[in-house]
């Protein structure tokens, strides 16, 4: 993560790697559809909880995966 003068300036490249992550899993599973289109719903899980101080990517994508199969089971 960078840091300069008291800001935290967002990681892009751990966002996304964890979204690559996340995405993958959760096209092979069906849960989301197979194409190369961005899911927006699921990008901002991953920013959220990155801005709440979780900057490893597999971590990230693992919280994502979990948060997002349950809100669609919720659903």
């Amino acid at each position: 993560m960078l840091v300069e003068r008291g800001l935290r300036v967002m990681n892009v490249d751990v966002i996304g790697q964890a979204y690559d992550i996340a995405a993958n899993y959760l096209r092979r599973t069906g849960v989301i559809p197979d194409s190369s289109a961005t899911n927006d719903a699921l990008l901002e899980l991953i920013v959220r909880m990155f801005h709440r101080g979780e900057t490893n990517p597999i971590k990230l994508a693992n919280k994502a995966i979990s948060n997002f199969e349950a809100a669609k089971m919720a659903a």
